[in-house]
């Protein structure tokens, strides 16, 4: 038995799909499909708020750096305020780095929920509903391996040449 994907609630193995303690034996399932639901705005809300994050010290530093020059103030009192606003402008880089982290992990999860489905015993049946894009495609995809390995090939392919050859023993002059 190979085992294509396993974690807390789902496996995938050669020889069956379990998931949240039901078993669905690859011999009994005919096909299987996605369904992609309605985007989250709880999702999208978030990463605008990291895009705000990000972007509002370096606002900050462009409006002082603005105000600084519009005042017409000493030289003295100008380089203070453009100094200050650097500083508030290189301030987002230590942070920057861990909002882009959480900005790169939600398009990973993605925004929408996804369903998995199967004809099982010539019934559609909801294998599995989450919102996490790349377990989904970790989990479809060995679904899909596990559902080819247990087809019959077709016919034997030549490793080399085109996929239509026959490998055939040549004759030597």
């Amino acid at each position: 038995m190979i085992t294509y994907y396993d974690d807390k609630s789902v496996q995938v193995t050669s020889t069956a799909v379990r998931v949240d303690g039901r078993t669905f034996p690859l011999a009994e399932i005919s096909m299987v499909w996605h369904r992609r639901g309605s985007r989250s705005w709880r999702v999208l809300a978030g990463r605008g708020a990291i895009g705000a994050a990000l972007a509002g010290p370096l606002v900050a530093a462009v409006l002082g750096v603005g105000l600084a020059i519009w005042l017409h103030r000493s030289p003295v009192v100008t380089l203070a305020i453009v100094g200050a606003s650097v500083l508030v402008g290189l301030g987002v880089g230590p942070l920057a780095d861990f909002l882009f982290e959480h900005l790169d992990r939600s398009y990973a999860r993605g925004s929408r929920q996804l369903e998995m489905w199967a004809r099982w015993r010539g019934q559609p049946v909801r294998l599995l509903r989450t919102g996490d894009a790349l377990r989904f495609g970790q989990i479809y995809r060995a679904v899909q391996r596990a559902m080819e390995s247990g087809q019959a090939p077709r016919r034997r392919q030549n490793s080399i040449g085109a996929s239509d050859s026959i490998a055939r023993p040549r004759s030597r002059p």
